[in-house]
């Protein structure tokens, strides 16, 4: 038995065309209206730092940036992306550099498995972008209700995110 979507006219659900920048690159792909961002990333365009983790949007491990906000690729459907930019883990790096967050990261330690780590390193990111002043735990986007996964739960994570 299928269950895939039906169109208005009775049909299997038919792909649809999407354009979309990617880590600075134009894409332009057909997919199938269910197909999550995530698996668009990972499948078509073997971008695998962007991790499927809990089916619950609770960990972060799916975390890119579209448009320049943090979000939850798994969340989200890869049509809903359309004529957007999107910025993966991979895309952070400059000329063989990488970014000042990733370096943060790897010279501090701030991993704990590694396994959720890209996603904590674009959450982290994206707070640093949009707040001036993420030093302090009372600082409402890092507070425990405002935080994404396990972002800044562990001590070298706080470090990280701190240099």
């Amino acid at each position: 038995m299928s269950f895939g979507c039906l169109s208005p006219e009775g049909d299997r659900s038919t792909a649809l065309s999407i354009s979309l920048t990617v880590n600075g690159k134009a894409v332009t792909d057909t997919v199938e209206p269910h197909i999550l961002l995530v698996q668009f990333l990972r499948e078509e365009l073997s971008l695998t730092g962007t991790h499927i983790a809990c089916d619950a949007a609770q960990r972060g491990a799916c975390t890119v940036h579209l448009d320049g906000s943090a979000i939850k690729s798994c969340n989200i459907l890869a049509v809903q992306a359309d004529e957007s930019s999107v910025t993966t883990v991979e895309g952070m790096a400059r000329d063989g550099e990488l970014h000042p967050m990733q370096a943060a990261f790897k010279d501090c330690h701030g991993l704990q498995c590694g396994f959720c780590t890209l996603g904590m390193v674009m959450s982290a990111t994206a707070l640093a972008t949009h707040k001036t002043d993420l030093t302090s735990d009372s600082t409402p986007a890092v507070r425990p209700e405002r935080r994404r996964g396990r972002l800044y739960d562990y001590q070298n994570q706080r470090s990280s995110y701190r240099s």
